[in-house]
């Protein structure tokens, strides 16, 4: 088994004019590995992955990919990797299985491994009913599916994906990801994505990038973990308000307590730990000590969206 990483990107800028898109970022994709590039419009999502893909020439810092460097082999490292751009850009004009040829033999594949190919890619992405179609004639969903066989149709062993699922319809979303969590079975997969759900769904770990830099990276639980620290405990007990507040700020790891009636004798109370800890246990030992009725117990915990919200805002705060 090979344990070298499939990406290796260390001190990555890319400058237009003077600005940078791409600001010194590093990170390391293992080999197996679908990692997603987050963040919005201009954070320098596309402009990695183009890098990656050996379309475009870093300004400075290095990549290499499968342990070659991605410029001085350039050609070789171009055959291990299949390239999704952002919008697909296909030829309309041309029939399914006729493109796929064509950008197999393109590929450098032969006229026997190009049919033996396309063949293998048109069952892998459903295209069979649709393979004498012209592209121009295909939904949006199926053009996303000849995009994925054309990235696969040459065996790479990177596939980069800029925004797979842009400009998708809800089913069509649900089609594509699961394509691309089977493609992460046998290839390393880099998607890009603006869209929250999507990353959290579909990658094993997350880049957010903000202005050209990473902001944070991990796995989407070990992110929510990290900002779950601190998160508040909520609970929805039936007694008196003031002796719920005064028996939860005698708790020495609360900082705040926060009590709201509810229906009936209920209230909400929402606890804040001064050490991060979780104090669910604590809470219910509380309540079950004075025979209070517990109807809820939960700790907070803060979606993708959140955590992406929190780290660029923390950014733009520091500049």
């Amino acid at each position: 088994m090979n344990d070298q990483p499939m990406i290796e990107v260390e001190d990555l800028t890319k400058r237009y004019a003077g600005r940078a898109a791409v600001s010194g970022i590093s990170f390391i994709v293992g080999r197996g590995e679908i990692v997603g590039l987050l963040g919005p419009n201009g954070a320098g999502k596309s402009t990695t992955l183009r890098i990656l893909a050996g379309f475009l020439t870093a300004s400075s810092g290095s990549v290499r990919i499968a342990g070659m460097d991605a410029q001085r082999d350039a050609d070789e490292v171009r055959r291990r990797i299949g390239y999704m751009p952002e919008n697909n850009p296909l030829y309309p004009e041309m029939r399914v299985r006729e493109y796929l040829k064509f950008r197999a033999r393109l590929k450098g594949l032969s006229r026997g491994q190009s049919r033996e190919r396309v063949s293998v890619v048109t069952e892998q992405f459903g295209l069979g009913e649709v393979s004498r179609k012209l592209i121009g004639h295909l939904s949006k969903g199926f053009r996303q599916r000849v995009g994925l066989a054309d990235a696969l149709v040459h065996e790479p062993e990177l596939i980069i994906l800029d925004e797979p699922t842009i400009g998708l319809d809800p089913t069509q979303i649900r089609t594509a990801r699961q394509l691309i969590k089977d493609l992460g079975r046998k290839h390393t997969v880099v998607l890009s994505t603006h869209i929250l759900p999507e990353a959290e769904m579909t990658c094993q770990r997350v880049l957010i990038l903000h202005e050209g830099r990473i902001v944070a990276e991990g796995a989407p639980a070990e992110l929510q973990q990290l900002m779950n620290r601190g998160g508040q405990i909520l609970a929805e007990i039936a007694a008196p308000g003031a002796a719920l507040r005064a028996a939860f700020e005698a708790l020495v790891e609360v900082e705040t307590v926060a009590v709201t009636p509810l229906d009936g004798d209920f209230h909400r109370c929402a606890l804040t730990p001064a050490n991060g800890a979780d104090l669910r246990s604590q809470v219910f030992a509380v309540v079950k000590e004075r025979g209070w009725e517990l109807r809820e117990l939960t700790r907070d915990r803060f979606s993708l969206e959140d955590i992406f919200m929190r780290v660029t805002r923390h950014e733009e705060e520091e500049v």
